[in-house]
């Protein structure tokens, strides 16, 4: 059966998980999280985890206009530290984030985006309030190559046709032990217009041998 191991890359080097020049860090799925904010003194790389009140005044500011988050941070629990996913975004990064599967699959890994780890609603806000489409999350998968400047990509929430991504870019299951890519970036539609509080759930699914 595959194992997977999921890990950031929190430096400015676009380098694969398995080569040198960057800097990743294995994510910990069951207590660290994504942040995206507008940053603070508190909320920046390096410093230590905060608290929410801290998180809520780093919160990104609705405009009234089309807002592209650009500071993506891994709140890792084991080192008590924010770090920076300096690559993630509205970039041209491809190693961004990695998912590293150490043998085969029988289907192809996805990853899928739900509000809580009952896996079955896409309410919140963040999520499309129902409405898939309307989803402030987009990801593309750049396992065969790096995304270009103002990238489209996929808009995730759930498991619905177009709202999740192949993580091997729909070329089927893994034969062999295999790194997949992908980056993600929030898009905050004109249409927000009152703050929210969202924790939506990363999920990367996939069948084993």
């Amino acid at each position: 059966m595959a194992a997977l191991t999921m890990a950031a890359n929190i430096s400015s080097s676009d380098t694969a998980y398995t080569e040198s020049g960057a800097a990743w860090v294995v994510i910990d799925s069951a207590n660290d999280v994504l942040i995206f904010t507008a940053g603070s003194d508190t909320v920046a790389d390096g410093e230590p985890i905060p608290s929410q009140s801290d998180y809520n005044r780093a919160g990104v500011l609705i405009t009234g206009s089309q807002v592209i988050v650009d500071t993506y941070i891994l709140a890792d629990a084991s080192a008590n530290m924010l770090r920076e996913i300096q690559l993630m975004g509205n970039t041209t990064g491809r190693y961004v984030l990695a998912f590293d599967f150490d043998g085969s699959t029988a289907t192809e890994p996805v990853l899928e985006l739900w509000d809580d780890s009952n896996l079955n609603t896409v309410t919140s806000t963040t999520l499309g309030a129902g409405t898939t489409s309307s989803s402030w999350w987009k990801g593309i998968t750049t396992t065969s190559g790096a995304p270009t400047i103002g990238w489209t990509g996929s808009t995730l929430a759930g498991a619905t046709s177009g709202h999740y991504l192949n993580l091997n870019n729909g070329s089927g299951a893994l034969a062999v032990a295999t790194t997949l890519y992908c980056n993600l970036k929030i898009v905050i539609p004109i249409s927000a217009t009152t703050g929210v509080n969202s924790t939506p759930v990363f999920a990367v699914k996939f069948a084993s041998n």
